[in-house]
């Protein structure tokens, strides 16, 4: 049985690079759950203990699994974590209790031998280097969306994901769904016909553009707001950052807005059903100056060549109080929806529309000629279409990366594909904080003509908690 390995993401990154991810210089780490004990109880680290990790948490506890240390620069979080465990039916969180406590993330891998998983929920900036420490120290990982906070960093977490040996996953749960797998069947059988567009919008908007507000907040006891900053720049302390995702993730030194927050979801299901590509030309549409908060609405567009079996295709992202699709095709929806959904995926294809929620779950089929829409498990056109996909029972996101960590399956959503849908979002923020549409090299990771634009594809990181 091989050794854990105790390389940090910084060492890692300074002995092979980006280049040397691409080109398998990876040490191959296998954890003990890799090489079986399929049965045994997982001993698993939270990275992050807010509100998202209390939703994954009770799935974690139900599976029977052990959680034996939780990590937060924030105490409160971790007392409100484990008040939220003893409440759990049953007993099954009374174990949370004793779990040891860590405010620095690197000092928990290299202390706790016995962790076999991390699930990481701790903000946009954190997620990647938090990944590539935990799979560098040989543990799995299930990682919340969105998974990547530049372009740069999609690429060394996807070449990582495509190297290790160990179970990842993205909290893209709406991939578990037996719909949203029957919507990637559907559309690869071509009942849609050939599909030229892709719209994709959350009805969610935020104030308009802002810049930093520079008058800090007394910074509560117990938080260590220097580490909470972590890679991103050490802003001055406001009460409003500790919202959640959709607080902090407004603010782009901290996170990339909607797009990154539900494009994560949105995007998934179009990457996976049209196998697409490199991004070729990315742009967007906004209402007010840029300063440095995400935008009040915005309109991504992004432009990818044809593939085999597919032509090429423009996918678009909305969001904002007044998104939804083109009039035009927001419609077609009236007669099954009774107004346009206020989150959706929708596929134009030439015989007719597929549309899903945001999550990509949930479609529904309207061919040419047809009244309303029918679900894609039900729609007649569908029922002949071969199963491909594997399903997961009970459509269980966690429990399917638990298995996986135990030998028993492969997940759908692990970061080497990830990385991938996560990687169009942070194009179109290129393009956006660009201030115009860009020509993307995906080859060069580069925008055609513009050097000046590389500060915005390596987002400049404070080594100091890496």
């Amino acid at each position: 049985m091989q050794q854990r390995s105790r390389t940090t993401r910084r060492s890692f990154l300074k002995r092979v690079g980006v280049a040397g991810v691409a080109a398998g210089v990876l040490p191959q780490i296998i954890s003990s759950r890799a090489l079986g004990a399929a049965n045994e109880k997982l001993n698993i680290a939270l990275l992050g203990s807010g509100g998202r990790t209390r939703q994954l948490l009770p799935s974690i506890l139900r599976a029977g699994e052990n959680v034996v240390a939780v990590c937060d620069v924030n105490a409160s979080r971790i007392a409100n974590l484990k008040k939220a465990a003893a409440n759990e039916p049953e007993g099954i969180g009374a174990a949370v209790e004793n779990a040891k406590v860590y405010e620095d993330y690197r000092k928990l891998l290299e202390s706790e031998k016995s962790v076999d998983a991390v699930v990481i929920a701790s903000g946009q900036r954190w997620h990647v280097p938090m990944s590539m420490a935990a799979l560098s120290a040989g543990k799995h990982v299930f990682c919340e969306k969105p998974l990547a906070h530049s372009v740069a960093e999609a690429r060394q977490i996807r070449e990582m994901g495509k190297q290790t040996k160990l179970a990842t996953q993205i909290g893209s749960q709406g991939g578990t769904s037996d719909t949203f797998r029957r919507s990637m069947e559907v559309i690869q059988a071509g009942i849609l016909g050939q599909i030229h567009d892709v719209h994709c919008w959350i009805n969610r908007g935020f104030p308009p553009s802002a810049p930093i507000n520079t008058d800090e907040d007394p910074i509560p006891e117990g938080l260590n707001w220097d580490f909470w900053c972590g890679p991103s720049p050490l802003l001055p302390f406001k009460r409003y950052y500790l919202g959640g995702c959709l607080a902090w993730g407004r603010w782009l030194d901290f996170g990339d807005g909607h797009l990154a927050d539900m494009g994560a979801h949105g995007l998934n299901l179009p990457w996976r059903a049209l196998k697409l590509g490199p991004v070729q030309r990315a742009s967007v549409e906004f209402p007010e100056p840029l300063k440095d908060s995400y935008p009040s609405a915005t309109k991504f567009r992004w432009d990818f060549a044809a593939r085999e079996g597919f032509d090429p295709v423009t996918v678009w992202w909305h969001d904002g109080a007044q998104a939804g699709p083109p009039e035009e095709l927001g419609k077609e929806l009236l007669s099954t929806y009774n107004k346009v959904p206020t989150d959706g995926v929708l596929f134009v294809g030439e015989r007719g529309l597929l549309c899903s929620g945001a999550w990509g779950a949930g479609g529904v089929v309207k061919l040419k000629g047809e009244a309303r829409c029918r679900g894609v498990l039900d729609h007649d056109a569908c029922k002949p279409v071969r199963v491909t996909l594997p399903r997961m029972k009970g459509q269980n996101h966690m429990q399917e990366w638990l298995d996986a960590c135990k030998g028993k399956r492969t997940t759908f959503q692990p970061f080497s594909t990830a990385a991938n849908i996560a990687e169009i979002a942070m194009v179109g923020i290129v393009a956006m904080r660009f201030g115009k549409p860009i020509e993307w090299d995906s080859d060069a990771m580069k925008v055609k003509g513009a050097p000046e634009a590389d500060p915005l594809i390596h987002r400049e990181q404070r080594e100091k908690w890496l």
